[in-house]
Protein backbone atom coordinates (compact mmCIF):
# COMPACT_ATOMS: atom_id res chain seq x y z
CA UNK A 1 0.00 0.00 0.00
CA UNK A 2 1.27 3.27 -1.01
CA UNK A 3 1.47 6.16 1.36
CA UNK A 4 0.96 9.45 -0.18
CA UNK A 5 1.94 12.43 2.26
CA UNK A 6 0.43 16.05 1.54
CA UNK A 7 1.17 19.00 3.10
CA UNK A 8 0.82 22.68 2.36
CA UNK A 9 0.90 26.35 4.05
CA UNK A 10 -1.95 27.75 5.80
CA UNK A 11 -3.80 29.11 2.74
CA UNK A 12 -2.02 27.16 0.13
CA UNK A 13 -5.36 25.10 -0.58
CA UNK A 14 -4.61 21.72 1.53
CA UNK A 15 -7.75 20.75 2.33
CA UNK A 16 -9.41 22.10 -1.58
CA UNK A 17 -7.04 19.32 -2.46
CA UNK A 18 -7.82 16.85 0.42
CA UNK A 19 -11.59 16.76 -0.86
CA UNK A 20 -11.06 16.50 -4.07
CA UNK A 21 -8.92 13.19 -3.29
CA UNK A 22 -12.27 12.12 -1.01
CA UNK A 23 -14.58 12.46 -3.37
CA UNK A 24 -12.57 10.62 -6.06
CA UNK A 25 -12.95 7.89 -3.57
CA UNK A 26 -9.52 8.14 -1.73
CA UNK A 27 -8.84 7.13 1.67
CA UNK A 28 -7.44 10.51 3.52
CA UNK A 29 -6.00 10.50 6.92
CA UNK A 30 -6.42 13.83 8.35
CA UNK A 31 -4.41 15.30 10.89
CA UNK A 32 -6.13 18.03 11.66
CA UNK A 33 -9.63 15.97 12.80
CA UNK A 34 -7.17 14.06 14.39
CA UNK A 35 -6.00 16.72 16.46
CA UNK A 36 -9.58 17.87 17.09
CA UNK A 37 -10.85 14.43 18.27
CA UNK A 38 -8.00 14.50 20.86
CA UNK A 39 -8.73 17.48 22.64
CA UNK A 40 -13.05 17.00 23.00
CA UNK A 41 -14.20 18.33 26.43
CA UNK A 42 -13.06 16.08 29.07
CA UNK A 43 -9.92 14.64 27.22
CA UNK A 44 -6.77 13.91 28.79
CA UNK A 45 -4.98 16.34 26.60
CA UNK A 46 -7.24 19.19 26.75
CA UNK A 47 -6.10 18.29 30.88
CA UNK A 48 -2.66 18.78 29.30
CA UNK A 49 -3.04 22.11 27.69
CA UNK A 50 -5.17 23.60 30.17
CA UNK A 51 -2.09 22.73 32.87
CA UNK A 52 0.05 24.33 30.19
CA UNK A 53 -1.62 27.35 28.94
CA UNK A 54 -4.07 28.39 31.60
CA UNK A 55 -8.11 27.44 32.11
CA UNK A 56 -8.42 30.93 30.08
CA UNK A 57 -7.85 28.23 26.75
CA UNK A 58 -11.09 26.60 28.05
CA UNK A 59 -14.89 27.89 26.70
CA UNK A 60 -17.49 27.75 29.47
CA UNK A 61 -19.06 24.14 27.46
CA UNK A 62 -16.04 22.51 28.16
CA UNK A 63 -14.34 22.90 24.79
CA UNK A 64 -11.21 24.28 23.70
CA UNK A 65 -11.00 28.16 22.73
CA UNK A 66 -8.68 27.32 19.72
CA UNK A 67 -8.40 31.44 19.19
CA UNK A 68 -7.45 31.96 22.50
CA UNK A 69 -4.78 29.00 22.63
CA UNK A 70 -3.55 30.61 19.49
CA UNK A 71 -2.99 33.98 20.06
CA UNK A 72 -1.40 32.86 23.25
CA UNK A 73 1.35 30.32 20.84
CA UNK A 74 1.65 32.22 17.72
CA UNK A 75 3.05 34.77 19.87
CA UNK A 76 5.79 32.96 21.45
CA UNK A 77 7.84 30.28 19.71
CA UNK A 78 8.67 28.55 23.12
CA UNK A 79 5.09 28.01 23.66
CA UNK A 80 4.44 27.34 20.24
CA UNK A 81 7.18 24.45 21.05
CA UNK A 82 5.34 23.47 24.03
CA UNK A 83 2.12 22.70 22.29
CA UNK A 84 3.65 20.78 19.54
CA UNK A 85 5.94 18.58 22.27
CA UNK A 86 2.41 17.90 23.79
CA UNK A 87 0.20 17.39 20.39
CA UNK A 88 2.40 16.14 18.27
CA UNK A 89 3.69 12.85 19.98
CA UNK A 90 -0.16 11.46 20.07
CA UNK A 91 -1.56 12.64 16.79
CA UNK A 92 1.22 10.24 14.97
CA UNK A 93 0.73 7.75 17.47
CA UNK A 94 -2.79 7.46 16.24
CA UNK A 95 -1.68 7.86 13.01
CA UNK A 96 0.31 5.05 12.97
CA UNK A 97 -2.34 3.07 14.44
CA UNK A 98 -5.05 4.11 11.61
CA UNK A 99 -2.25 3.12 9.10
CA UNK A 100 -1.79 -0.13 10.00
CA UNK A 101 -5.18 -1.10 10.56
CA UNK A 102 -5.98 0.54 7.12
CA UNK A 103 -3.35 -2.18 5.86
CA UNK A 104 -4.84 -4.62 7.86
CA UNK A 105 -8.16 -4.19 5.67
CA UNK A 106 -6.43 -4.11 2.39
CA UNK A 107 -9.17 -2.44 0.82
CA UNK A 108 -7.19 0.82 -0.68
CA UNK A 109 -3.96 0.88 -3.03
CA UNK A 110 -3.21 4.32 -1.68
CA UNK A 111 -3.83 6.38 1.41
CA UNK A 112 -3.05 9.78 1.90
CA UNK A 113 -1.95 11.20 5.39
CA UNK A 114 -3.19 14.76 5.08
CA UNK A 115 -0.58 17.14 7.89
CA UNK A 116 -0.17 21.00 7.24
CA UNK A 117 2.81 19.89 9.46
CA UNK A 118 4.51 16.67 7.60
CA UNK A 119 7.95 17.65 7.78
CA UNK A 120 7.83 19.54 11.47
CA UNK A 121 6.42 16.24 13.06
CA UNK A 122 8.92 13.89 10.78
CA UNK A 123 5.69 12.33 9.92
CA UNK A 124 7.40 12.39 5.79
CA UNK A 125 9.76 10.08 6.71
CA UNK A 126 6.67 7.56 6.90
CA UNK A 127 5.15 8.26 3.86
CA UNK A 128 6.33 7.01 -0.07
CA UNK A 129 5.55 10.30 -1.63
CA UNK A 130 4.81 13.88 -0.78
CA UNK A 131 2.86 16.44 -2.63
CA UNK A 132 2.72 20.14 -1.24
CA UNK A 133 0.31 22.72 -2.20
CA UNK A 134 1.45 25.85 -2.70
CA UNK A 135 0.47 29.34 -3.48
CA UNK A 136 2.34 32.45 -3.24
CA UNK A 137 2.00 34.39 0.56
CA UNK A 138 0.05 37.23 -1.05
CA UNK A 139 -2.52 35.05 -2.37
CA UNK A 140 -2.78 32.72 0.78
CA UNK A 141 -2.75 35.48 2.93
CA UNK A 142 -6.57 37.17 0.60
CA UNK A 143 -7.53 33.64 1.09
CA UNK A 144 -7.36 33.58 4.83
CA UNK A 145 -8.58 36.57 5.14
CA UNK A 146 -12.15 36.01 3.45
CA UNK A 147 -11.69 32.81 4.54
CA UNK A 148 -11.47 33.32 8.08
CA UNK A 149 -11.28 36.69 9.31
CA UNK A 150 -8.34 37.17 10.92
CA UNK A 151 -6.01 40.20 10.34
CA UNK A 152 -3.00 40.50 8.01
CA UNK A 153 -1.17 40.46 10.95
CA UNK A 154 -1.96 37.42 12.82
CA UNK A 155 -2.07 35.35 9.25
CA UNK A 156 1.08 36.62 9.05
CA UNK A 157 2.30 35.44 11.91
CA UNK A 158 0.89 32.00 11.40
CA UNK A 159 2.95 31.99 8.68
CA UNK A 160 6.26 32.86 10.33
CA UNK A 161 5.69 30.07 12.89
CA UNK A 162 5.58 27.41 9.88
CA UNK A 163 8.06 26.09 7.51
CA UNK A 164 8.76 28.44 4.55
CA UNK A 165 7.12 27.85 1.20
CA UNK A 166 10.86 27.17 -0.23
CA UNK A 167 12.39 24.68 2.30
CA UNK A 168 8.99 22.81 1.96
CA UNK A 169 9.15 23.23 -2.17
CA UNK A 170 12.64 21.67 -1.73
CA UNK A 171 11.64 18.53 -0.28
CA UNK A 172 8.55 17.70 -1.88
CA UNK A 173 8.37 15.32 -4.49
CA UNK A 174 5.33 16.90 -6.26
CA UNK A 175 4.08 20.71 -6.11
CA UNK A 176 0.61 21.57 -6.75
CA UNK A 177 0.76 24.97 -7.69
CA UNK A 178 -2.67 26.43 -6.62
CA UNK A 179 -2.38 30.21 -7.53
CA UNK A 180 -4.98 29.75 -10.20
CA UNK A 181 -8.47 28.47 -10.08
CA UNK A 182 -9.87 25.42 -8.67
CA UNK A 183 -10.07 23.87 -12.33
CA UNK A 184 -6.19 24.29 -12.47
CA UNK A 185 -6.00 22.84 -9.50
CA UNK A 186 -8.35 19.37 -10.20
CA UNK A 187 -6.50 19.21 -13.83
CA UNK A 188 -3.35 18.80 -12.16
CA UNK A 189 -4.48 16.12 -9.66
CA UNK A 190 -5.63 14.14 -12.11
CA UNK A 191 -2.54 13.97 -13.83
CA UNK A 192 -1.03 12.81 -10.79
CA UNK A 193 -3.82 9.87 -10.02
CA UNK A 194 -2.80 8.44 -13.53
CA UNK A 195 0.38 8.21 -12.37
CA UNK A 196 -0.76 6.20 -8.95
Amino acid sequence: MKVIGLTGGIGSGKSTVTDYLIARGFHVLDADQIAREIVLPGSEMLIQLASAFGRGIILEDGSLDRKKLGEIVFSDREKKKTLDGLMHTRILELIHERILQIREERKHKVIFIDAPLLFETGLHKSVSEIWLTDADDETRIQRIMARDGMSREEIEKRISAQMTREEKQSLADVILDNTGDQESLYQQIEQLMKKI
